[in-house]
């Protein structure tokens, strides 16, 4: 599975989210953020980047935290 751009921009949001709140960051909140993207299609991608291990679901309600993996990937496309 290929980490496109827009699974990259999703994970910006949920790590500068997270960062800024310490809470887990759902689709709505980044549907918000991005604008133009649907809750369903943002819901897809944080799935395919939590079976990627870059992000995490605490429990199966929650939204998403980034993982150690996805916190380098941000820290190294910010580079």
């Amino acid at each position: 599975m290929e980490l496109t751009d827009r699974k990259k921009q999703i994970l910006k949001v949920v790590v500068e989210d997270y960062v800024r709140t310490a809470e887990p960051v759902g689709s709505k909140a980044i549907a918000a953020e991005m604008g133009g993207v649907s809750s369903a299609t943002i819901r897809n991608e944080l799935s395919d980047l939590t079976e990627l291990g870059y992000l995490e679901q605490p429990h199966t309600s929650a939204g998403r935290v980034p993982s150690p993996k996805g916190c380098l990937l941000y820290t190294s496309d910010a580079a």
